[in-house]
């Protein structure tokens, strides 16, 4: 067990998730959880910066915790736990933000692109620090290895500055984390191929979304502008339909493609085929997530146990630190 790297990875308790989370993360989770350790981490405290409303963090948490049950993510293997449960993010947290300037997080990309895409104002002494939280998360388990999109690339070089300062300062306690990039980070929203899935847009597909829905949604995804009827040539580079038939429906979208260039696939059929073939993709996680949802009692089990054993190792840690620093 010792011999084997360790993965930290989380998300913000925002309730159902949808298939964005499913190629930018889930995959690659149970891909990952037979090859590493991972600890798996619902940023219930992260979700403050944006929105200080908690009265729905607990049913968005369990919500979310559904749909990474149900996706494959084994909790006898990685735990899963909510931060707000180990006191141990907050206590270090506190430290690491000695250990870094204020003007270095104003210069972060990816707390100006979120400001910018949520309509922020004024920005919050937490939210503008939250790639520190972000860092203590990381580090608290000692990971080697952070799977993430390219847009959050920034927030993982913070953790390694703080990672390297902290150990220059008081002694070698923290690996610097890496970055672990997915293939297939960004799935573009249903509303075109620049926009990124994301709630706040409207432009999603829920894992959890009946083929009914799906089709339903699929039938307003937006395709290429210049395709107006049924026999014009289409140009599949520029149509999102095509991307998820390259994803979704990797030994059909040659034929797709031939079709959707010459004329004589229609976009209407081009988009109910694909529909149902992440209608039947999803339908095994359908199942597993409706056998969970069954069981509120054995959910929340799951989250006690993987909330002890995040904890032991963030107080093992947490001892580390206190030497290290003759705080003890």
């Amino acid at each position: 067990m010792g011999t084997r790297q360790t993965i930290l990875s989380g998300m913000r308790p925002t309730g159902k998730l949808h298939l964005g989370h499913l190629v930018g993360a889930l995959e690659n989770w149970v891909k990952l959880q037979g090859e590493y350790d991972n600890y798996h981490l619902i940023a219930d405290y992260h979700a403050l910066t944006t929105d200080p409303d908690s009265s729905r963090i607990w049913s968005n948490s369990i919500d979310m915790l559904l749909d990474w049950l149900a996706a494959g993510v084994d909790p006898a293997r990685s735990p899963v736990f909510r931060q707000s449960q180990i006191k141990e993010h907050t206590e270090l947290h506190l430290i690491l933000s000695m250990l870094i300037t204020a003007a270095r997080l104003e210069r972060n990309p990816a707390v100006k692109e979120q400001v910018r895409d949520l309509n922020i104002e004024n920005v919050s002494y937490g939210h503008l620090g939250y790639p520190v939280l972000q860092a203590a998360d990381i580090l608290l388990y000692k990971g080697d290895l952070v799977p993430v999109g390219e847009d959050q690339v920034p927030h993982v070089e913070i953790a390694r500055e703080i990672a390297r300062r902290f150990n220059n300062q008081y002694g070698a306690v923290f690996p610097e984390p890496e970055p672990k990039l997915t293939h297939f980070p960004r799935l573009p929203g249903l509303d075109g191929l620049e926009k990124k899935m994301s709630k706040s847009a409207g432009n999603t597909i829920l894992l959890s979304d009946s083929p009914e829905e799906i089709l339903k949604k699929m039938k307003t995804a937006v395709t290429d502008p210049l395709k107006v009827r049924r026999n014009d040539p289409g140009r599949p580079e520029v149509c999102l339909v095509y991307r998820y038939h390259q994803k979704f429906n990797p030994s059909g979208s040659a034929e797709i493609e031939a079709g959707c260039r010459s004329g004589a696939l229609g976009c209407v059929e081009c988009k109910a085929t694909i529909a149902g073939v992440i209608a039947s993709h999803l339908s095994p996680f359908r199942e597993r997530r409706a056998h969970f949802e069954s069981r509120p009692g054995e959910v929340t089990e799951i989250l006690a146990d993987g909330e002890a054993r995040a904890r032991a190792r963030a107080r093992t840690t947490m001892a580390e630190v206190r030497r290290a620093m003759n705080m003890g």
